[in-house]
């Protein structure tokens, strides 16, 4: 994974960006998703007016996309490292997501050797706002579940 999508460039790789692109990239085109998306709109921007976090700006998302295309970089030592990992991994994703592929998902938790995976349905980046009670649930589980 070595950069996003053009697609998903076009969407946020902006200094500003509109809400539809934000759901673009974070739901599905289903009624269901986009309904979820707005749901989420509102419980970020409409949901409390004080002692909110302070907002992301352009620099921040440039060094997040910076970091994900240099730790995407192909490095097959660093990759076989995690077959050394002892502990329960959850790695979760959406079906749909266009920045994180859910095959990455895959690939992932197969180089670890307790990892669990999860793929939400009719979900893309925002999966875990879209089903978040069923996210929650399942990470409750997970973290309660045999060692």
């Amino acid at each position: 994974m070595h950069g996003w999508a053009p697609e998903v460039i076009d969407a946020v790789g902006n200094p500003e960006t509109s809400p539809e692109e934000y759901l673009s990239v974070f739901f599905t085109g289903s009624p269901a998703s986009l309904q979820a998306g707005r749901q989420t709109l509102q419980r970020i921007y409409g949901a409390r007016s004080e002692d909110r976090d302070t907002s992301t700006n352009w620099a921040t998302r440039e060094a997040q996309y910076d970091a994900v295309c240099t730790w995407g970089i192909p490095d097959h030592a660093k990759l076989r490292r995690l077959s050394c990992l002892r502990m329960p991994v959850f790695v979760a994703n959406g079906d749909s997501d266009p920045m994180i592929l859910p095959h990455y998902s895959h690939l992932l938790a197969g180089l670890i050797p307790q990892a669990r995976v999860k793929i939400y349905p009719d979900s893309a980046h925002g999966f875990l706002f879209q089903h978040h009670a069923e996210f929650a649930a399942d990470v409750d589980a997970f973290l309660g579940g045999p060692r």
